[in-house]
């Protein structure tokens, strides 16, 4: 009988299988994509919930300034009058050209409103503010039979003086 006597190799000397090599960096090279794929998958999705939650910026605001006016105002014992200058907020150019264009209208029309007052009922912010309103509305009505409104927003005193 014959044995063979070939010294056995220990475990720790073989060498892996090419076979398996190719395995594992087969292996890792498809977990570290599908890391890279769920880390873009997932970063993209919360960015695009977080942008429908920023606001768009507003227009930029269009105002007219008007000249300043001087009106006396309804009589209350003495002779009062009011030096304001207006400052009208609109919301588009087509507004702003319609206000230049029929500005004697406006400025008649804001001069209707301010001369209608007496002098005690324009010294607080709040009567002030009721003024204001007023005048908006004043000015918000057709200036023309088929022009459409001059959709004024805000109406800004940038000089008010009572004597």
């Amino acid at each position: 009988m014959a044995t063979s006597t070939l010294p056995a190799k220990p475990l720790s000397a073989r060498q892996p299988s090419p076979r398996l090599i190719a395995l594992l960096i087969a292996l890792s090279v498809v977990a570290a994509a599908a890391a890279a794929g769920a880390t873009y998958y997932l970063s993209s999705r919360r960015s695009a919930e977080a942008a429908p939650a920023a606001a768009p910026l507003p227009a930029a605001p269009l105002f007219v300034a008007l000249e300043p006016m001087t009106v006396n105002l309804q009589p209350g014992g003495r002779n009062r009058f009011l030096h304001a200058a207006v400052t009208l907020k609109v919301p588009d150019a087509k507004s702003q050209a319609l206000v230049t264009q029929y500005l004697p209208e406006v400025r008649s029309r804001l001069l209707t409103v301010l001369s209608n007052r007496a002098s005690d009922a324009l010294i607080t912010p709040e009567e002030k503010a009721k003024l204001a309103a007023e005048i908006m509305v004043a000015l918000n009505q057709p200036l023309v039979a088929n022009l459409p409104s001059l959709k004024i927003s805000s109406v800004m005193f940038t000089t008010f003086m009572l004597q």
